[in-house]
């Protein structure tokens, strides 16, 4: 596991587009504004990029790719077609899957089971419905936060872009595979839920 995942706070800033198919990232270090990783949706096909602009993009295939400023690959999140519910896959550096969110059929506010690789539960992703607040929980413990930023009144009524605030909880060690999952989180949450 790359090491700057050892940190607790990261600004995932989502990039500005009026007309825009694919979904990219930029996550920087929050106090001194320093760029620390991109994430980019590469590939997409013409009939996924036709989709994005309708009624049915909360429903396409995607694949956003975290990687550091050096090039380095962090972490893969994707998923496949999606119809009513959303499973999204996280991978490791190479290409190994780390774990799964399945969204959950019947939630106020957005809620994922976290799984590992064999589709044991380690946490639960749950959102409020009065905000844009999602929550790392694990026996009453919150490993994670993520809560969205706005950006300006202006900006986010005429463009899809969002910013988003994560936090890692201290207790989580440095070298645990959730921090992957957790920071996928932010995608999983931005391209199943709020897209």
């Amino acid at each position: 596991m790359h090491p700057i995942l050892g940190r607790e706070l990261y600004f995932v800033k989502e990039h500005v587009g009026v007309f825009k198919a694919a979904n990219n990232y930029d996550i920087y270090d929050p106090d001194n504004k320093q760029m620390l990783m991109t994430c980019r949706e590469k590939n997409l096909s013409g009939f996924t990029k036709v989709l994005r602009f309708t009624d049915y993009k909360r429903m396409t295939p995607f694949c956003v790719e975290i990687h550091t400023t050096e090039g380095q690959k962090v972490l893969t999140v994707k998923r496949g077609v999606a119809f009513f519910i959303s499973t999204v896959e996280v991978f490791d550096e190479n290409d190994k899957l780390i774990g799964k969110f399945k969204q959950k059929f019947w939630s106020i506010g957005g809620k994922f089971d976290v799984l590992d690789a064999n589709e044991r539960p380690l946490c639960t992703l749950k959102g409020k419905w009065t905000s844009w607040d999602f929550s790392f929980e694990r026996d009453g413990l919150v490993l994670g936060h993520v809560s969205k930023k706005w950006a300006g009144m202006g900006k986010e009524l005429f463009t899809s872009a969002d910013n988003y605030m994560l936090q890692i909880d201290r207790k989580v060690a440095a070298d645990n595979p959730v921090r992957l999952l957790i920071l996928g989180a932010v995608m999983c949450i931005d391209m199943v839920l709020k897209e």
